[in-house]
């Protein structure tokens, strides 16, 4: 999330230059030579259940069948699935038919498979053969399973660098699936948002996104990277978006990043970013479908992915607002809500994991934070900084009806080993979710655990007060955790991953760290590591790494 007030300025500076502007934007530019290809956008599984999965491709069977271009004939793609790398073995194989109305993308769903198997997949378009990719299918329910481990991201910023993040992930081989916790791309213009006030690599199309054609553009731009390709190849993803992928602050009917009359209706825009995440996305969901799901893994976990942007209501002005405490608000929507409840409540897998797009541990900002410093954390939480009261309304602490429910529910029905895993705020956090933050302090009574991820490249703490890591953000850090005691760990800087862990016994999730978010061929190192033990619903430091 992000507040600029770049844009507001342009607009107020003549909003209907800025519609002309957007209205006429280039023509599609000519395929790079890493999109030349028929399969120059690579290959994606996900979903995956105990006996199928999800799998994408986009074609270009013609010259002019460029993305968001609205040309190109109908076709037919051919797919098939093997149980070795060599397709020896061909266990299912079928046709898709594609053309200009889903922008040649491609998604079958692929059944008729074992469960917890590894399969390998590629397409065809005449005699043009795509990239292999691997994916794995869940375990059967109420399946005995001992062990799984996810790769865990949120936040990938084209134009601020590089998605090292996605080749580190791609090279360890071992991942049964990766969560991508949303903000996949940006919608931004080039200037709008990068590193630090540097573009890195400039957005496609040179605009920013408000039609159909330009999230096409943009989806297609970002599938061309070839560390986000890899990891594609490499692994089943299973994503849900938060606000960037339509724009930023979004809610059922807005957005902090738009302005009706200069950039058309919401629930048109709203539509078209809709539209082209359904066709661009290795996910079972269509446009006016559900994007909120569950996804069983044996016995061991049950995976319950929100949309926390599709039904919220507005947010508050700040922290300060009554709103924030009105009943009648909601970020879920109710039968959303009905929904997660009973997920937490029901018998079945162990472990009751939460893909969640925004943070829903309760945090207040202390009074002793400089000027300076609450107006980066604000810029980088978004919302107002008043101490005692919540410090960021576009996540749950604005909305905290549904916050106490939530945490009510597990509370009251006594239910165990839950664990929220969230990205959005381009910071490291282990947290514990208080019974009462009242009196967690004396009692340490915890209902679950929250783990957030950092961002892959998007801007932290000390890129916006244009500090050195791990100067000034260690101050705030310290200040931040001692006024929420049930804060364990807090990293205001770090770009990179997690590495999620998940066993019978315990919850685990290392934070790995890039060297240098700028430069394509950054390495990365292990930053810290915690635990959730099982019957615990707290976290605590772990040692090593996996």
């Amino acid at each position: 999330m992000t507040t600029l007030t770049r844009r507001q300025v342009l607009l107020s500076a003549g909003g209907a230059a800025v519609a002309g502007a957007i209205a006429g934007s280039a023509p599609a530019s000519a395929l790079s030579p890493s999109q030349a290809g028929v399969f120059g956008h690579g290959i994606a599984s996900g979903d995956p259940m105990p006996g199928s999965v999800l799998l994408w491709t986009r074609v270009t069977p013609t010259p002019d069948a460029l993305p968001g271009s609205g040309a190109g004939p109908d076709i037919s793609v051919g797919w098939e699935v093997a149980a070795d790398a060599g397709f020896k073995k061909i266990v299912a194989r079928g046709t898709a038919a594609t053309g200009a109305a889903r922008d040649h993308t491609v998604k079958v769903v692929a059944g008729r498979l074992a469960p917890a198997s590894s399969y390998w997949y590629r397409f065809t378009l005449g005699a043009a053969v795509s990239a292999v990719g691997r994916t794995r299918t869940a375990p059967a329910a109420g399946a005995p399973v001992d062990h799984l481990k996810f790769g865990v991201v949120s936040c990938a910023n084209w134009q601020a660098g590089y998605f090292s993040s996605y080749r580190h992930l791609a090279a360890r081989g071992d991942l049964d699936a990766v969560l991508h916790l949303g903000d996949y791309l940006y919608e931004y213009e080039p200037g709008g948002y990068q590193a630090r006030d540097v573009v890195v690599r400039p957005h496609d199309p040179a605009v920013e996104m408000t039609r159909l054609e330009h999230y096409r553009r943009r989806h297609a731009q970002y599938k061309t990277d070839p560390d986000l390709q890899a990891l594609h190849a490499a692994a089943p993803f299973i994503v849900t978006w938060d606000d960037h992928e339509s724009a930023n602050d979004a809610w059922k009917g807005g957005a902090e990043n738009h302005t009706e009359g200069a950039e058309g209706a919401w629930r048109e825009r709203f539509a078209a970013a809709h539209q082209a995440y359904a066709e661009w996305m290795p996910v079972r969901y269509e446009p006016g479908g559900q994007l909120y799901r569950r996804l069983d893994f044996g016995s061991l976990a049950s995976l319950s992915m929100l949309d926390l942007r599709s039904y919220r209501d507005q947010q508050a002005a700040n922290g300060a607002d009554p709103a924030v405490g009105s009943p009648a608000r909601t970020i879920t929507g109710a039968a959303q809500m009905n929904w997660l409840l009973g997920n937490l409540k029901s018998t079945g897998p162990q472990w009751k994991l939460v893909g969640n797009p925004v943070m829903i541990a309760p945090v207040r900002v202390p009074s002793t934070l400089s000027t300076a410093e609450l107006s980066g954390v604000q810029k980088l939480m978004g919302g107002t900084s008043i101490s005692g009261v919540p410090y960021n309304v576009d996540q749950w602490d604005g909305y905290e009806a549904d916050q106490h429910r939530v945490i009510s529910h597990l509370r009251d029905n006594a239910v165990k080993d839950t664990v929220f895993l969230t990205g959005d705020i381009h910071s490291g956090w282990a947290c514990d979710i208080p019974a009462d933050p009242a009196t967690y302090p004396f009692t340490g009574d915890s209902v679950a655990a929250e783990l957030v991820c950092t961002s892959v490249t998007s801007d932290n703490l000390d890129d916006i007060l244009n500090v050195p890591p791990r100067t000034v953000s260690v101050v705030v850090e310290n200040a931040i955790k001692a006024a929420n005691p049930h804060v364990k760990y807090l990293d205001f800087d770090s770009h990179g991953y997690s590495v999620l862990d998940i066993t019978p016994a315990g919850v685990r999730m290392d934070w790995y760290v890039l060297a240098e978010r700028t430069s394509a061929g950054s390495g990365s190192t292990l930053s810290t590591s915690f635990k959730v033990q099982a019957n615990t619903g707290k976290v605590t430091k772990a040692q090593g790494g996996i």
